[in-house]
């Protein structure tokens, strides 16, 4: 039986988030060195039992902590995921198939999550190449939920959620190429926005892809320290083609139309089990309790065709990371090293690149088709994930590409449309299934439309408070 793994303390961190972090250091009743060694000594008790840290940056944090910073979050501890580059430390991407050489430059993100204020300790493991829904490989060992270490943290921003969750830090970097923000926000208990395409800087070298799927974000326990992240990093960079967000700092009067999807038969792509369709129809109850107009309504698109078109495309990452890497990672991948999935992706793209301009085609037409739905709600509303918080082993790397490839899809076949169409999708942990694993509850809006979606959550945190490992 596994077991709760809570840093929380009797420390100057406390049970505070991140916004009341900063709130404290500028008045003074805390300083940037506590807090830091605070962080890193949570770190220290916790991590053994997470393993939710690749690179460990105590040195460079106690540095800066000692140097005056701007930024709304001025001195608060953070980890960024080992997706980024940070200069002077290599940045892996969850695999040892090549050896990576110390980043000369930051990634335009990591600028901009820097610019709130934010110190980072140390970077945080993912899934190799961020692929699988699951932390367990090999180089790396098994990242595990701090409700429940025999569970999975889910994937890929897998330890930045372990960290967050457990109370290590309050906010952490993430990023979300088919769900990476919002499966970990939903398992481990935490907010999760992916937010619309360019609200913020992609991951670097995103730009060259047909469709850029990848969106960077952050992972917090409150519904405040993600609005203030959002108005902060929007200091530093805005898309000129976007609304600005500003700071949202409370829920909104207006009444909205929601839409939720039905169950769909079992045995199919999407089936939702009793837990996670119970906690969508107790949602659904409680917009409607809100004054909210809610109904329910058939899944617009065929979810299976969506997702073979996506494989495809998924497969063209894995295909350029394995056979392109001189290019992508200025290194040579051992083939060899590599895990079944990451070849099985690869080795389908390469049976069927041919279809990849078909495949893009078809996602943006099914896209654009379930984007037509904001012409009549504003808001729609599905689960993260189909069924509830899967053990360690589920995912494991050592399965057949065939094997993982399904129970990922059967798991995960909700999150990444808003991938393809850019729009904006949140993950809220409304409820808990039989063994108190939490279970969140997926929002999208139309593109550039974040706001609308942290104004609910607001709502819902104020109406249903959700759990933290206090």
């Amino acid at each position: 039986m596994g077991n709760k793994i809570s840093a929380f303390t009797n420390d100057v961190l406390g049970q505070m988030d991140a916004t009341a972090i900063a709130e404290s250091i500028a008045a003074k009743r805390i300083s940037q060195a506590e807090v830091i060694e605070a962080a890193i000594n949570r770190a220290e008790k916790v991590n053994p039992g997470l393993n939710a840290f690749v690179i460990k940056m105590y040195d460079a944090s106690r540095k800066s902590s000692q140097v005056t910073l701007k930024g709304a979050f001025h001195g608060v501890p953070t980890v960024i995921k080992d997706s980024d580059n940070v200069a002077g430390y290599p940045t892996q991407l969850g695999t040892g198939a090549f050896t990576a050489k110390p980043a000369k430059n930051n990634s335009q993100y990591v600028n901009q999550f820097l610019s709130t204020g934010v110190i980072p300790i140390g970077k945080t493991t993912l899934p190799e190449f961020g692929l699988i829904c699951s932390t367990e490989n090999e180089r790396w060992g098994i990242t595990r939920n701090p409700w429940n270490t025999d569970y999975t943290t889910g994937g890929s921003s897998s330890g930045s959620a372990a960290l967050v969750a457990s109370g290590v830090v309050a906010i952490a970097s993430a990023n979300d190429g088919a769900g990476s923000i919002r499966i970990p926000a939903a398992i481990c208990g935490l907010v999760g926005l992916k937010p619309s395409r360019h609200r913020l800087f992609g991951v670097d070298g995103a730009e060259l892809m047909p469709v850029q799927i990848i969106h960077q974000g952050v992972l917090t326990r409150t519904v405040r320290d993600t609005a203030l992240f959002y108005a902060e990093a929007e200091k530093h960079h805005t898309f000129k083609h976007l609304p600005k967000m500003g700071h949202v700092e409370r829920a909104s009067k207006a009444r909205l139309r929601i839409a939720f999807y039905e169950n769909i038969p079992g045995g199919k792509t999407g089936h939702q089990d009793d837990d996670t369709y119970r906690v969508q129809n107790e949602t659904a109850t409680l917009l409607q309790s809100l004054g909210h107009h809610v109904e329910q309504i058939q899944i617009p698109f065929d979810v299976e065709t969506m997702v073979d078109h996506f494989l495809n495309y998924y497969g063209f990452f894995s295909y350029v990371m394995a056979h392109w890497s001189r290019f992508t990672l200025k290194a040579k991948v051992d083939l060899s090293k590599l895990e079944p999935f990451t070849l099985g992706l690869a080795d389908r793209f390469r049976a069927n690149k041919a279809k990849l301009p078909g495949s893009i085609s078809t996602m943006r037409k099914m896209a654009a088709n379930a984007e037509n739905l904001f012409s009549k709600y504003d808001v729609l509303m599905t689960p993260v994930l189909s069924h509830k918080t899967p053990k360690i082993g589920y995912f494991s790397p050592q399965l057949s590409a065939g094997e993982i490839t399904k129970r990922a899809v059967e798991f995960a076949s909700y999150t990444g449309l808003n991938n393809v169409t850019g729009s904006p999708a949140i993950s809220l942990p409304l409820g808990c299934d039989s063994e108190e694993m939490p279970i969140g509850v997926h929002f999208s809006a139309p593109y550039g439309f974040d706001q609308r979606l942290i104004e609910l959550a607001y709502e819902l945190e104020e109406a249903k408070p959700w759990r933290h490992l206090y």
